[in-house]
């Protein structure tokens, strides 16, 4: 983990509540780092409903290619991850440890390997010394608790300086349900269909195809419109159970009535761990919201949004708190999507600096200045073709970042 803890940390971790039908817990196997968890397990009831989002990346990682065919069958009993070691592009050996992980969780449980759910995240090309994670599993095991979600945050941690959870409650059909979750990204992150690492968990009654539609929906207007440093790794791994345990009526569709505070309530963990990740995001010290309207359509305005976001000049540009609004549309025109240049307008904390393609005359600098020296910096960009509107979240790129990267390995 960095030294130096994000400015946004939290003073604590969430108090998470208890997801009926799930156990889980952390445990320091010693996988990589000393006298802290990097060991997460979670044991599901039986019967309970999977469904999960992984990276897009042509070089992903076994654990990936595991996690998709224990998918299509849309039910598990339990997730096991490392982290320190990714497991990727390790040949052979590294489906072998995946298998290995797998067989000592079905074992400890007492199910089916491909039952379990498996995920690796850390170093790329290094072996996974998978006998030390098998050698832990067992005392892993008899110390899964309902409440474990602090120690199993902190397992999956790498270059992040805190652990990421939130939750929250809904019905479905008057039937209270609860969902509750934790993630773990800071640096390569710029997901694909998919997160860092972030296991979700709810009580609901959800069929596998259902949750399935379900969480892709969400992870596309959260997960999906955040990025740190623009790069997408080999192990993004997006995992939500159901365990049923709320005993309420299962719905047929995705798009049952019934399902409305879930969809929100889903929505809502998701982006809060969303948020989480990019204000850890490496050397981060402002949080940026980019909002891009008058697009050809959302997608388009979510493309030119990461355009901007990705753009090392806008994130350098923060960071050093310099108004220059000529590399907002510096990469608004790199973003291959439509633009009309002589309409457009960029704005910054609320404060108009360019309107009909050039910079607004006798435009004060000063609120704009004191804007970028806060916290929280807020862009707005409007390309003027269309009706098509997005938000994506970033952070800026400091001198910290590659600190935290060239002694990434040691």
């Amino acid at each position: 983990m960095a030294d130096a803890v994000s400015p946004f940390a939290p003073s604590s971790f969430p108090n998470l509540p208890e997801i009926a039908g799930v156990t889980l817990g952390g445990y320091a196997a010693g996988v990589k780092y000393k006298g802290r968890p990097d060991l997460f397990m979670a044991e599901l009831a039986p019967g309970s409903s999977v469904a999960g989002v992984l990276t897009t990346s042509l070089t992903r990682s076994s654990a990936v290619e595991w996690c998709a065919q224990v998918l299509k069958k849309g039910k598990a009993r339990g997730i096991l991850v490392n982290a320190g070691n990714a497991n990727a592009f390790t040949g052979r050996a590294g489906m072998e440890g995946t298998e290995h992980m797998a067989a000592a969780a079905a074992d400890a449980i007492g199910c089916r390997r491909k039952e379990i759910l498996i995920a690796s995240t850390g170093v790329i090309g290094q072996k996974l010394p998978a006998d030390r994670i098998t050698k832990a599993v067992p005392k892993l095991y008899a110390s899964l608790s309902a409440d474990g979600w602090r120690k199993a945050s902190r397992a999956i941690m790498t270059t992040d300086t805190f652990p990421k959870g939130a939750s929250a409650t809904c019905e479905i059909g008057g039937v209270p349900v609860t969902i509750a979750g934790f993630a773990k990204g800071s640096g390569m992150i710029a997901p694909d269909m998919a997160t860092m690492l972030s296991f979700v968990f709810t009580d609901a009654n959800i069929p596998p195809a259902i949750l399935q539609k379900l969480l892709r929906k969400a992870t596309d207007k959260s997960f999906n419109c955040i990025t740190v440093d623009g790069d997408t790794s080999t192990s993004d791994t997006l995992l939500l159970a159901a365990t049923g345990a709320a005993g309420n009526t299962a719905p047929k569709k995705s798009s049952d009535k019934a399902l409305k505070g879930f969809r929100t309530a889903l929505l809502d963990v998701l982006t809060d761990l969303a948020h989480q990740v990019v204000k850890d995001g490496e050397g981060a010290s402002k949080f940026v919201t980019i909002d891009v309207t008058g697009a050809a359509s959302d997608k388009a305005a979510r493309t030119i949004g990461l355009s901007i976001a990705n753009s090392p000049l806008v994130k350098t540009a923060i960071a050093g708190q310099d108004a220059n609004w000529g590399r907002v549309v510096m990469a608004v025109g790199k973003a291959g999507e439509r633009a009309d240049r002589d309409s457009m307008t960029v704005s910054m904390g609320g404060v108009l600096i360019v309107e009909k393609g050039e910079g607004v005359e006798g435009y004060d600098e000063a609120p704009v200045a004191e804007h970028l020296k806060g916290r929280e910096i807020h862009i707005e960009v409007d390309v003027g073709v269309g009706r098509g509107k997005a938000r994506v979240w970033t952070c800026d790129l400091t001198h910290a970042y590659i600190d935290i990267n060239a002694d990434y390995r040691s």
